[in-house]
């Protein structure tokens, strides 16, 4: 299977972003891809609470999510929708959700974030996820016919347990769609990813959004870049740069028995007691 990640600088207009997400899309499939994956925070990225209360919407009528399911049923392609920023009924708080399309355009799938960055990263970049986004509180495997997929979300990745615990319920390949800062990005982002693939001997797909984002309500947001597609041993197989668009990988469920076999650490978990 070959997996087609998007890297992507959307604004803050969800309606806006749909034509940028169906070029990008139409892209990976006509480079060959039967996997779709696109970044965190695909329908909308901003910085005003106020502004997403008033361009949000819940699931059933986000118009990001009704185009990634008919571009699947139109090209007949697998679609990780990386996450979108939804209302919740009865919450103020919204969800952080990564969501699986098969072919057909149907959902077989949903993961809401569970870790939430509420980091300062300098004295100019402070960041409350959780002030805006109710946290998730179960972990997500899901099947396809090329691979079982472990689904996480950008902070996540600094979580290990969570991406043994995926592997250990059968995880081959695991998806970290992202948003993630500048900074942090320059010193970890890398390094992350390799080490949870080298940990698991998973697969690891990450594609990310980057650049400047457009804003039309408070402060332009920021992203990393450098979506990344990581080998079961841990080699880097594609790196997008800085740039939108999209890369490419081929997966191979053999290369997982592989790694496995090499260094077989999933099977040498030993209780302990803490210190």
């Amino acid at each position: 299977m070959r997996a087609g990640l998007l890297q992507l600088c959307v604004g803050d207009t969800p309606s806006g972003n749909v034509p940028l997400l169906r070029d990008a899309m139409r892209t990976a499939v006509a480079g060959g891809a039967g996997f779709v994956l696109t970044p965190e925070a695909t329908n909308c990225l901003s910085s005003s609470r106020s502004h997403q209360h008033a361009v949000l919407t819940g699931e059933g009528d986000d118009p990001t999510l009704a185009l990634m399911r008919d571009e699947a049923a139109r090209a007949g392609v697998w679609v990780l929708a990386g996450s979108l920023i939804l209302k919740v009924p009865g919450e103020e708080r919204f969800t952080n959700r990564s969501l699986l399309i098969d072919p057909t355009g149907e959902i077989v799938a949903r993961y809401d974030k569970i870790h939430l960055f509420d980091v300062q990263v300098t004295p100019q970049d402070t960041f409350r996820e959780s002030a805006a986004i109710r946290p998730g509180g179960a972990a997500v495997v899901a099947d396809t016919p090329f691979a079982r997929l472990g689904l996480t979300i950008c902070y996540d990745i600094r979580f290990p347990h969570l991406h043994r615990a995926l592997a250990h319920a059968g995880a081959q390949v695991l998806t970290v769609p992202a948003a993630f800062n500048p900074v942090t990005g320059a010193a970890h982002w890398e390094v992350l990813l390799r080490a949870r693939a080298i940990e698991t001997g998973c697969y690891v797909l990450a594609p990310a959004q980057t650049g400047t984002h457009p804003a039309t309500t408070g402060t332009p947001r920021r992203s990393y870049g450098r979506s990344m597609a990581i080998a079961p041993w841990g080699e880097v197989l594609a790196d997008a740069g800085t740039e939108p668009g999209v890369i490419f990988a081929d997966l191979d469920p053999a290369q997982v028995d592989h790694a496995r076999a090499r260094v077989p650490s999933l099977s040498h978990d030993r209780p302990f007691t803490l210190p």
